[in-house]
């Protein structure tokens, strides 16, 4: 068994609308889902992804209002790495994030930057053969657009301690730039890295700007099986959680980063036509009875894909 590379990466907001503002006006994803935290469905859960929902591009923030900034430290995902197609690219998304008040610095195939509250990502020109996940957005040629994740980076004190864990997932040693400690999971048709660095003394705090969690790509008849590689690896797994649009395992790996495997689909779909995804508040069919008082303490956001009334 092997991951289809990365699902998904959920972080965390303090401010829904304006997390739309810039993962779906700025950086021309695709908002595909509404919903609630179901956890805590007292706030928000939104997903960004390429145009058709997919695993590989799904982007996801809780929304704690209010919420202090966090800061990265050991045992957490500290840069998101999405792929582009060429060095135009980086220079297309250079000026338009300077044109928007965000800073950017350069590399050799790279443009690293962070969202309004912090969190980094680093766009890399990638000739992958994985299929490019791309969202239509008005301002940004398809070209030039975003094309899913690449991976993320961890701070870890102990990058040495998750290799037998990763090797009994399937994870195989990789080439990432500035690190001797990177990991990639690849199926039969996408892939992505873990990369390890050195954390700062400063003590991680979760909070606005900071990643939850990072879920890998299953196939729904594997799901069960993973647990069962996950306990042989040694971790102490969650049992299978029924999430309504995929269902997930949860558990930590010895650096200290919160894994989560989740399968790919049921999807999006199974509630929303494609056409119109993410323009209404969905909740799953356990929470739908709940819909007047969950409203009712929501603050209404849009997207800019929604004509105004």
């Amino acid at each position: 068994m092997t991951f289809e590379g990365i699902h998904h990466i959920t972080a965390i907001t303090a401010d829904a609308q304006d997390n739309i503002d810039f993962y779906a006006g700025v950086l021309g994803l695709r908002l595909v889902k509404k919903t609630v935290n179901q956890d805590d469905p007292s706030v928000y859960h939104l997903f960004f992804a390429d145009e058709n929902g997919s695993a590989g591009s799904d982007l996801t923030f809780f929304e704690f209002p209010g919420s202090p900034r966090g800061l990265a430290g050991d045992g957490m995902v500290h840069e998101i790495a999405w792929r582009v197609a060429s060095e135009e690219a980086l220079d297309f998304w250079a000026d338009r994030l300077a044109g928007r008040d965000t800073e950017t610095k350069r590399g050799k195939g790279t443009l690293v930057l962070a969202d309004p509250e912090g969190l980094g990502h680093v766009l890399r020109v990638s000739d992958v053969a994985d299929e490019p996940l791309i969202a239509d957005h008005p301002e940004v040629p398809a070209e030039l657009a975003l094309r899913g994740f690449d991976g993320v980076r961890a701070f870890s004190s102990a990058p040495e301690a998750s290799e037998g864990l990763l090797t009994e997932l399937g994870f195989e040693s990789a080439s990432v730039r500035g690190t001797e400690h990177a990991w990639e999971a690849r199926g039969g048709s996408r892939g992505g890295t873990i990369a390890y660095d050195n954390p700062p003394e400063e003590r991680g705090l979760q909070g606005a700007g900071t990643v939850h969690h990072v879920a890998w790509a299953s196939t729904p008849k594997e799901h069960e099986a993973w647990r069962e590689r996950v306990i042989a690896g040694g971790a102490q797994p969650t049992q299978v959680i029924d999430r309504f649009y995929f269902r997930s395992i949860y558990f930590r790996e010895p650096s200290g980063v919160l894994f989560e495997i989740a399968t790919l689909g049921p999807g999006f779909t199974v509630d929303e036509p494609l056409e119109s995804l993410g323009e209404k508040l969905s909740l799953p069919p356990d929470y739908e009875h709940l819909r007047e008082q969950v409203e009712a303490r929501l603050t209404p956001v849009r997207s800019p894909r929604q004509v105004p009334a």
